[in-house]
């Protein structure tokens, strides 16, 4: 399992076009992908999962990554949050 914390940095937080960016992303393998905020934990393959959090600018979202590709999976969510601006 792997796990880690990050700081949402887009200023509109984790709407529509970013949360379907990291769903398609987190789509792609075979290993859970949980995103966990205000103690609330959600499939990150579930586009309603994640747009329900509301995870505005700021948030402190967490991560998990548990599975057999779990170390590819975990590196693709990395790479989009950084890439599209999300997360630091």
């Amino acid at each position: 399992m792997i796990e880690k914390q990050y700081q949402v940095i887009e200023v509109a937080g984790i709407h529509a076009r970013p949360a379907t960016i990291l769903v398609k992303a987190a789509g792609k393998y075979d290993s859970s992908i949980q995103l966990e905020y205000n103690e609330k934990r959600v499939n990150l393959k579930s586009i309603m999962g994640v747009m329900a959090l509301g995870i505005g600018k700021g948030a402190e979202i967490k991560i998990i990554v548990d599975g057999t590709d779990e170390k590819e999976a975990f590196q693709s969510i990395e790479e989009t949050l950084t890439k599209e601006g999300l997360a630091l």
